[in-house]
């Protein structure tokens, strides 16, 4: 669809532009993160940096630990009923850190365009609380929708106040939705 396309290059400056979705038919739950970051971009792959521990925390739910390539793990998710996007289409930002985007610059995806395409997703899990934050303020006032919303600690290794185990306890969350 339409609503769907986005630029999957970096801007001029320190504007970022984020990824298409990873999502079908069957996805029942969406996780939203912020934006890429520079890695991320770098390797054309969501959580590309390699200490963001999405990838080991979802190869752990669904207990496939032999997940060698960026396609094998999208395939995982996919299978699962499990959608990746960006709360942000774009945005400006030096570096890679959530607290360094630059408010009046922000762009979001657009929401309403998706969850129509893609009515079977019912829960939002958010990686994190920037995500949750900006989606609440700039996304939720503009749509209409009975969907569940739940934020996650985040995956980054920015977010070191929590270990990965109790991470993955919570995250485990994802597994009741689906």
């Amino acid at each position: 669809m339409l609503c769907l396309g986005v630029i999957l290059v970096q801007g001029s400056g320190d504007r970022v532009s984020g990824f298409s979705p990873l999502v079908n038919a069957d996805s029942k739950v969406l996780v939203l993160g912020t934006v890429p970051s520079q890695d991320s971009l770098k390797k054309q792959q969501y959580y590309g940096h390699e200490r963001n521990a999405f990838w080991l925390i979802m190869s752990s739910l669904f207990d496939d630990p032999v997940l060698t390539t960026y396609q094998q793990k999208v395939a995982l998710l996919l299978a699962a009923g499990v959608a990746v996007w960006d709360v942000l289409q774009s945005c400006q930002r030096e570096g890679s850190l959530d607290s360094s985007i630059k408010s009046q610059s922000i762009t979001v995806n657009d929401f309403g365009c998706f969850f129509k395409a893609y009515p079977l997703i019912q829960t939002v899990f958010f990686n994190g609380r920037a995500a949750e934050q900006i989606f609440q303020h700039r996304v939720l006032p503009q749509i209409a929708n009975g969907l569940d919303y739940y934020r996650l600690p985040s995956t980054s290794p920015a977010y070191a106040a929590m270990s990965l185990v109790e991470k993955k306890r919570q995250w485990q969350q994802i597994l009741t939705r689906l």
